[in-house]
């Protein structure tokens, strides 16, 4: 496997701290504010090209164009879907792999307190159910609407994703928890992801192993990362204490799931995808402006993978 962490779409310390860290691949987002639009193929190899001058190879977009009006099926979802084509066919003439994308719509990634005390008093992010609950109700669609959505989304892109040869990667539901707010999310659970691959039976409709979610879900993550195999295009290396319900982002080394384990998971199945940690906790000396994305925390988690990698090779003789 190829382990990477998410960088921005300009040189930062960032870029140079990857490389240090002995990384070759990249993580980004769309190239916004450029002339034109983001998912343009001059943008794209651009942004492609950056990372190449750099040493660094742009493995995996984790953005997307709009999209909810094809998430909720309004009016001008064809036209997003046309947009999200674009974007494929675009990613293929670059040489980017992988389009990690979401399902969410109106609600997002949601957080109820991003200062919560772990160790040492480092800072890092929770999620309350309740406490999110009491907040007004919003607009969504039905659970049987955002999969028939979803049915008609694959249906169009994934032919695209396979000419192109992007392999689409479905992140979950952050938190895996419906309804929040009156609003459904349908990519909550193992069952889910199961069927959206029988939507649409093809290697390039894979996933985003985010094992924090996962662990939220209830789920074994090992035994996941077994399950779903090849059709793990990209993978998330975090964890929480909880559930869906009510749950807190620790360091990669102290949460309830065996990472010793998922490692051994990966190498087994011979994954050789990009995976990065996510959600590293604010460490002294950081203003936690961005909660999750800092770097201390982010260096101790590739150390600690790297570390797992490896102990199991040296057990496993390889």
């Amino acid at each position: 496997m190829d382990y990477t962490v998410f960088m921005s779409t300009e040189p930062t310390e960032r870029w140079e701290l990857a490389k240090q860290m002995g990384l070759s691949k990249a993580v980004s987002g769309l190239p916004r504010g450029a002339d034109g639009d983001p998912w343009d193929f001059e943008a794209l190899l651009e942004l492609s090209n950056r990372f190449a001058d750099a040493g660094l190879d742009l493995a995996v977009i984790e953005d997307r164009p709009p999209l909810d009006d094809a998430i909720l099926g309004r009016d001008g979802r064809d036209e997003q879907i046309e947009t999200v084509k674009t974007l494929l066919r675009n990613m293929g003439r670059v040489g980017i792999d992988v389009w990690c994308y979401v399902w969410m719509a109106p609600l997002k990634v949601l957080r109820t307190s991003r200062s919560v005390r772990g160790r040492g008093d480092s800072l890092v992010t929770r999620y309350d159910h309740e406490q999110m609950d009491r907040g007004p109700e919003l607009q969504g669609a039905s659970a049987e609407q955002l999969w028939a959505n979803l049915e008609y989304f694959l249906d169009e892109v994934v032919p695209v994703a396979e000419e192109a040869g992007v392999k689409l990667a479905l992140h979950p539901d952050d938190p895996p928890h419906s309804p929040v707010r009156g609003v459904e999310r349908i990519i909550t659970s193992p069952e889910a992801y199961r069927r959206v691959m029988d939507l649409h039976d093809s290697e390039y409709n894979g996933i985003t192993l985010c094992q924090g979610n996962f662990a939220a879900m209830g789920a074994d993550v090992p035994a996941a990362i077994r399950e779903f195999d090849d059709r793990i295009h990209f993978a998330h290396f975090r964890d929480v204490e909880g559930t869906s319900d009510d749950f807190t982002e620790v360091w990669h080394d102290e949460g309830p799931t065996d990472m010793a384990a998922a490692i051994r998971a990966y190498e087994e199945i011979g994954f050789d995808g990009p995976l990065r940690p996510d959600h590293c906790p604010t460490m002294a000396g950081e203003d936690n402006a961005s909660p999750g994305y800092h770097d201390k925390g982010r260096l101790f988690a590739v150390g600690y993978l790297k570390g797992l990698r490896d102990q199991y090779r040296s057990m496993d003789g390889g």
